[in-house]
């Protein structure tokens, strides 16, 4: 769960809202990586915005320079209204049946 707050000055930090990231999209492209050479600048799925993920827009999970990322505008709760934009990167899958 992301909680995300206001920035001020001479007042305390406003709560603004909370949004959930649904991790399992990007581990499930993970598993599509190990099988497969993508080139740099692959799109390897698209997720569309439904009523449960939190999603603003459809978010792209990218294969770029060995590395899976996905970039999401995700709506708040528990606020009117108000917007948060995230970027996920994978950084390291260590294996679990090696020594490093």
């Amino acid at each position: 769960m992301q909680k995300v707050y206001d920035h001020d000055t001479f007042t305390l930090d406003d709560k603004m809202g909370y949004a959930e990231i649904d991790v399992k999209p990007i581990l499930e492209a993970l598993n599509m990586t190990k099988e497969n050479h993508h080139p740099s600048g692959t799109v390897l799925t698209t997720i569309q915005p439904i009523r449960t993920n939190f999603l603003a827009e459809e978010s792209n999970i990218m294969w770029e320079n060995n590395k899976i990322f996905q970039e999401m505008c995700l709506r708040l709760r528990m606020v009117e209204r108000g917007l948060v934009e995230l970027e996920v990167t994978w950084i390291n899958n260590p294996d679990p049946g090696s020594n490093t």
